[in-house]
């Protein structure tokens, strides 16, 4: 243990420091820094470059997220700071401040609102410092797109990023791509719901036409065309379609539409607007159009058929349809009943009401308490059947 000092020797010691202490103007004598010194002070050294390279990354930092990709940089420091008016703060301008710090990359999908159109492309508006910037070739793949028609401002559509700064300031984006990223998706959900579709015709091949669907190329068969097969499709080039989607395949890229399902439902609403309009009782001429075990389809016209059953030919059983009716044979019935879409038709009730209304126009033929003396064959003829 070091062993204690007196008060002389400390004094002595304060002496011997106070005159070997340089006088005034006089600079002290350099002395040799011993070897721990010279370590301490170049551990110093390195830390105060550590110091100072970690104070500039910070900087850089700090830059980096007031504008992460150094985009229309000029023009952000030349904008002035708004005057907040009376009653306003910080939280009315809350959208601007989260757009601001919002990053962007190549790939992402932005939706935008459009600012300006011309024949070259569109300007939009994405909330953000840089304008977003779309080509006209961008725009869709259909060949036919005429931009100044299908695009006015104020619209509101999707856009993938190509390109982050096309070297004047502005996001370059694709609809086109995004189209095709997204529309698959879209397509999926409207065969699902049977969406109905209407659009033009742009394109015609001997096997059907092509029609595009939310920017996607889509293929209607021939058969698909009209309720019967299209032998001309030359006649439905430019022609406006209704369609629904009934086929998707995202991998190969293909989508099948197909006018047909609509064009049937189309026909039957129809046929049974014209078949509401029948009243039973009414009598109709017709064709026999085809002939079943069980009575035969009569063509009473505008598109409606009516079933004639076996027993309703004759008042008499009739064992074989054929050997009293042929197909294309013409002939005459009572509409009795009209039920969902379906007529039946009599020619025996047609027998009963018109010998009713010979009966009525000659009631002398008939006495009160015997049979009419005139039979039924006698009542109808030169009735044709």
């Amino acid at each position: 243990m070091e062993e204690k000092k007196d008060f002389e020797e400390v004094v002595k010691e304060m002496e011997q420091v106070a005159a070997n202490a340089p006088k005034e103007g006089e600079k002290p004598e350099p002395r040799e820094l011993s070897m721990e010194e010279l370590a301490a002070l170049d551990e110093a050294r390195q830390e105060a470059a550590e110091a100072e390279k970690k104070a500039e990354e910070e900087k850089k930092r700090a830059e980096r997220e007031k504008n992460p990709h150094g985009l229309i940089r000029s023009t952000v420091a030349a904008t002035p700071v708004p005057e907040l008016a009376a009653g306003e703060g910080m939280a009315d301008y809350q959208d601007e401040l989260e757009a601001s710090f919002r990053q962007i990359h190549v790939g992402d999908v932005l939706t935008g609102r459009v600012i300006d159109v011309n024949e070259t492309g569109v300007l939009m508006d994405l909330d953000y410092f840089a304008p977003g910037k779309i080509p006209v070739e961008e725009m869709s793949a259909d060949p036919h797109f005429d931009i100044l028609s299908a695009v006015k401002i104020g619209d509101e559509f999707q856009g993938t990023v190509i390109k982050r700064d096309d070297g004047s300031g502005n996001i370059l984006l694709s609809r086109k791509q995004a189209d095709d990223e997204l529309s698959w998706e879209k397509l999926k959900k409207m065969m699902e719901e049977k969406t109905v579709v209407e659009g033009k015709i742009t394109e015609v091949v001997k096997a059907g036409a092509i029609l595009y669907v939310e920017g996607i190329r889509g293929f209607i068969p021939a058969s698909k065309l009209a309720l019967e097969y299209v032998e001309n499709t030359e006649e439905y080039l430019n022609r406006t379609v209704r369609v629904q989607v009934i086929s998707v395949e995202e991998d190969t890229k293909r989508l099948v539409l197909s006018a047909k399902e609509l064009l049937q439902e189309q026909a039957i609403e129809e046929k049974n607007r014209k078949i509401s309009r029948l009243v039973p009782g009414n009598i109709v001429e017709g064709t026999v159009e085809t002939l079943k075990d069980y009575g035969a389809f009569v063509d009473i016209g505008d598109g409606i058929s009516g079933l004639l059953h076996i027993s309703q030919i004759r008042e008499e059983r009739v064992k074989n349809i054929r050997a009293v009716l042929k197909e294309g044979q013409k002939v005459r019935a009572v509409i009795t009943k009209v039920d969902n879409g379906k007529v039946s038709l009599s020619m025996k009730a047609l027998i009963e009401q018109l010998a009713t209304e010979k009966a009525e126009e000659d009631p002398s033929e008939y006495s009160d308490n015997a049979a009419a003396s005139t039979s039924l064959a006698d009542l109808l003829k030169g009735i044709k059947l």
